[in-house]
């Protein structure tokens, strides 16, 4: 096989992107915020078409894991701080989608579930499932995406009702992160052959083996996930400092005390419907 890899249009993923954007733009007046979403949106749209997101796809686990990494660690959080609280609030407020936002809020839980199905996600069925399918390739990248969002849930705190971690806590959740979302790259690092049948044609168009790329892709997974997230965690906890931000405290804004106040007309609301549900009739 010789060439480079053939030009293919991605026009279902570049549409939902530009509807996104233009979606964003609708509801979102700050110019600010609207340069932020278009930077994380064009960056989304050069990882998932030609020729990143091909070879991501059916080709290189390194380009699939730059491109992981370019989605959870650059789009998700840009996508969280580009969309205003009101926003959130709104998104947010129905009970079931408050009950889970919150849950997941936590650190503990969103590590977890972080751990959990980013690793499903890298595993060689699901990868060789993406190669296969278009399908498969475009649910792989939703769940990269939603991991991601969960992933800085904690950190950036954009939605009303979230748990106010302090600057030392963000910090270390950062740290600690960045250490469990790249397990798996140990895996790849120290494997003695290829995981990833799916993926073909890595000495045709890179000049590297399978098992060579496999092991590339631990290394950068590694460093492209420690670097960006040990610097946050540095400029989080300097930033507080700087500005005489108490190191155990966080501030809150309005809305969380509105969606705090929501969540206690709610659970009234319930006691009384149970004390209504348990009263013996005639009386």
């Amino acid at each position: 096989m010789s060439g480079w890899l053939p030009f293919r249009w991605h026009l279902v993923e570049l549409a939902v992107i530009g509807v996104a954007l233009a979606a964003h733009r609708i509801v979102v007046s700050d110019r600010a915020l609207r340069r932020r979403a278009l930077g994380a949106l064009a960056a989304l749209a050069v990882v998932v078409a030609w020729p990143v997101g091909d070879l991501a796809a059916t080709v290189s686990l390194t380009a699939a894991t730059v491109q992981r990494l370019v989605v959870m660690l650059l789009v998700a959080p840009m996508l969280l701080r580009a969309t205003p609280m009101d926003v959130w609030d709104r998104l947010t407020r129905p009970a079931v989608v408050d009950a889970v936002v919150r849950r997941l809020s936590h650190p503990g839980v969103a590590l977890a579930v972080v751990t959990i199905a980013g690793t499903a996600t890298l595993t060689p069925p699901v990868v060789d499932w993406g190669a296969r399918s278009t399908i498969g390739r475009d649910v792989v990248l939703v769940a990269t995406l939603t991991v991601g969002a969960l992933l800085w849930l904690p950190v950036i705190a954009a939605v009303p009702g979230t748990r106010r971690l302090s600057p030392v806590a963000r910090s270390g959740y950062l740290v600690v992160s960045s250490l469990v979302v790249t397990a798996f790259s140990v895996v790849w690092i120290f494997a003695r052959h290829p995981l990833y049948p799916g993926l073909s044609h890595q000495f045709a168009w890179l000049h590297l083996t399978p098992l060579a790329d496999q092991q590339l892709a631990g290394f950068v997974a590694k460093f492209g996930a420690y670097v960006p997230m040990w610097l946050m965690a540095f400029a989080i906890f300097s930033t507080a400092d700087r500005h005489e931000i108490p190191t155990e405290e966080s501030p809150l804004h309005f809305a969380d005390v509105q969606r705090e106040m929501l969540r206690v007309d709610r659970q009234r609301a319930r006691a009384a419907r149970r004390d209504q549900g348990g009263t013996p009739s005639g009386r």
